[in-house]
């Protein structure tokens, strides 16, 4: 039995402004529609052996992971195991290996695949993991390399050693993120691979290898699985306080640059990690002067650029060699070359306290999404939309009115000891201090207008009695 795990937690600081804190690069959409976290999710259960599928994320990111996988394949038998905080790559995996261990013995074969990666094609992934699965099974930890197309100083490095088979070598060492003249080498030596990232083992195998090289963070791996309860569903949100005692290191750091009895496949697939926006730009077809665009856009005298607009046309003119990603509330210009600086402004916006760094404009929900539309002193004005089905929870606000404008839809309304519909282009006045709800139980989504007037209109004004999603 073979058992992807999806490890989704990176922000992708360095794909902002798209990619945000409560949307990070998994839910990021390509050109085609399908996000990474999608096509991840396909590539998985594509595999023949695959018959259920672990995802690791954090808990803010239940909802969202499951709308994501809903939409990409109506039958899926998967578990989520939810992240309380980031502690890198080797706790995540540790937990998703105690798990399967529990549920389906020592030797079941683990693939772990990074949530943001693109890979072409099928057939030739499905090979890769097919050799790795078989070396897996015999107690090796795997993992796959990437022939090196240029002399790349961002990515870890595979030395590899003595044959196993036409596309597998032991490998001989790790190097991690290499100086200019030393990733040249590489390139040259045809016996160097750059780290995907994937790997593949039992879970005995790799809990051994932890308790061998990294026994402080197995040990609390165990203490944090028992702690942890049952499954609820189809999800296991891991023990808060013991999760977060655990060292945050990745996996390379922890065991794969320690254990003995690694092996390399080598893919004969293209890969990209999708860590910037360069990255971005060569999963779109150039124009005849080099340029790469996604949405409406004009391009005048101009080469070698990047534009990607949802919601509005973008016109260059005598541009060359930039990066335009517009998005609702911010706009990146960025020159190619500084790609990889696109972190810092994230960074800069999170010590500024913007909350272009964690939000956008359109925020999701588990019950729909809300639009800020415009704000101002004493006042926010909000488009929300509620799935059909689905609900508020019964909450209050302590400083703040609402009025409520039906523009799509029918609402079921709670408000004090009320409980009433109100139609399309009817409204509703919800007085601070009210407990009330907003719910959908029609067929079709619920669109409303909303304004909020009081002296504190933020998102911490909130006090929940109820919620179906468990955030009361």
């Amino acid at each position: 039995m073979l058992i992807p795990v999806i490890l989704s937690g990176g922000v992708g600081a360095r794909l902002w402004p798209v990619s945000r804190e409560s949307y990070p690069k998994p839910f990021i959409r390509l050109a085609d529609g399908q996000s990474l976290l999608q096509k991840t999710l396909l590539r998985a259960i594509a595999l023949p052996a695959t018959e259920t599928v672990i995802t690791v994320t954090n808990q803010e990111y239940r909802h969202a992971t499951r709308d994501e996988y809903r939409a990409a394949c109506a039958e899926l038998d998967s578990i989520l195991l939810l992240e309380p905080s980031a502690r890198n790559t080797a706790p995540a995996i540790a937990m998703a290996a105690l798990y399967a261990m529990r549920r389906w013995g020592p030797d079941v074969v683990l693939l772990i695949l990074p949530a943001d990666h693109v890979v072409a094609p099928l057939t030739e992934f499905q090979a890769a993991v097919e050799t790795a699965g078989q070396l897996a099974a015999q107690g090796r930890m795997v993992v796959f390399g990437i022939s090196p197309t240029s002399a790349e100083t961002a990515y870890g490095y595979i030395e590899s050693g003595d044959f196993i088979s036409e596309t597998a070598a032991e490998v001989k060492r790790f190097v991690e993120k290499p100086v200019l003249a030393m990733a040249e080498k590489f390139l040259a030596s045809g016996t160097h691979w750059w780290n995907s990232g994937m790997f593949c083992f039992t879970a005995q195998t790799f809990l051994d290898n932890l308790r061998r090289h990294a026994p402080e963070l197995h040990a609390g791996a165990e203490r944090c699985f028992a702690a942890t309860p049952a499954s609820d569903g189809d999800s296991v949100s891991v023990d808060a306080a013991a999760f977060a005692a655990l060292p945050a290191i990745s996996i390379d750091y922890a065991v794969m640059e320690k254990a003995a009895n690694v092996a390399v496949v080598r893919a004969g697939f293209s890969w990209s990690d999708v860590g910037s926006w360069n990255a971005v730009s060569e999963l779109t077809a150039p124009d005849a002067a080099g340029n790469r665009t996604v949405g409406e856009s004009i391009m005048l005298d101009s080469s070698d650029c990047y534009v990607q607009s949802a919601d509005r046309v973008v016109a260059g003119i005598g541009l060359h060699g930039l990066l335009i990603v517009d998005t609702p509330d911010a706009l990146l210009i960025a020159d190619r070359r500084q790609a990889q600086q696109v972190r810092a402004v994230t960074e800069r916006l999170k010590l500024d306290g913007h909350p272009a760094h964690k939000i956008h404009r359109t925020v999701t929900r588990p019950w729909g999404t809300y639009t800020l539309l415009e704000q101002g002193p004493g006042f926010k004005l909000k488009r929300i939309v509620v799935n059909p089905g689905a609900a508020l929870s019964l909450q209050m606000h302590r400083r703040r009115s609402e009025h409520w404008v039906v523009i799509a839809g029918t609402a079921t309304v709670v408000n004090g000891d009320r409980e009433f519909v109100v139609e399309l282009n009817q409204s509703t006045y919800i007085p601070a201090g009210n407990r009330h709800r907003l719910s959908n139980r029609g067929q079709e989504p619920l669109a409303i207008i909303e304004v909020q007037t009081g002296d504190y209109v933020e998102e911490d004004d909130i006090v929940r009695f109820d919620d179906v999603y468990g955030r009361s």
